[in-house]
């Protein structure tokens, strides 16, 4: 059975919204959905007569905030005005499309993967972060711009071009982790067992944060070095 061909118009909706954060686009426009969409399956969101031409906005739309829209079911969460991130059900979708199985893999089954040491000292320190915890608790609202940096791992001396780099190398980091472990799982030193689930919630943390304290990072961002 090819799951992906017989995939809803929101699951390919979906597969798009994957499809930018894969290339560490998070959170992504309607916009940025829109074109992703129609470029993976021009067919199903061309406009009628020019499919292969220009996108159809209206058929995208329609399936992120309607009644069985991607928001509704829980896959995309709305981070800002016309800008979504990828939920943790969402990436589950996800992967049960893209691996045609409906069946969560039993933990004592899933395969065991291999992180390198870079790897592991990156996610314990997220792990382990005040804004992951803070975050998973629901308190939301206390977390701090200092929590933030602690999970980026940077400080408020870092700015331009260094800070977008870190950011990036933050997202692409979390991508990396979200492929190799997929439905599998790896255990870190001292035992502890990390799931694709858990690197899904790290990374809605990553873009809740990145959200949630835009203005301070346009700040930095904007600073220039002192003569």
């Amino acid at each position: 059975m090819n799951s992906i061909a017989e995939c809803t118009v929101p699951e390919k909706i979906l597969l798009a919204a994957y499809a930018l954060e894969e290339t560490g686009e998070s959170p992504f426009t309607a916009e940025a959905l829109v074109v992703s969409a129609w470029k993976k399956y021009p067919v199903t969101f061309g406009l009628k007569q020019f499919a292969e031409q220009y996108p159809d906005s209206n058929k995208v739309l329609a399936s992120i905030m309607g009644e069985r829209g991607l928001a509704r079911r829980g896959w995309l969460s709305k981070v800002g005005q016309k800008l979504y991130a990828l939920t943790r059900e969402g990436r589950q979708a996800v992967r049960r499309l893209l691996r045609a199985d409906e069946t969560p893999v039993p933990e004592a089954s899933a395969q065991l993967v291999k992180l390198t040491r870079e790897q592991e000292r990156f996610l314990q320190g997220l792990l382990g972060s005040t804004a992951l915890s803070k975050y998973r608790e629901g308190h939301e609202r206390e977390l701090t711009f200092a929590d933030a940096c602690r999970f980026w791992s940077i400080t408020e001396n870092l700015y331009g071009e260094a800070l977008n780099g870190r950011l990036a190398e933050v997202r692409a980091a979390l991508a990396e982790l979200d492929r190799n472990l997929g439905m599998g799982r790896c255990v870190l030193t001292g035992g502890r067992s990390v799931s694709g689930e858990d690197i899904s919630l790290l990374g809605e943390v990553h873009a809740h944060l990145e959200q949630r304290f835009s203005r301070h990072l346009n700040l930095l961002r904007n600073r220039v070095a002192k003569t």
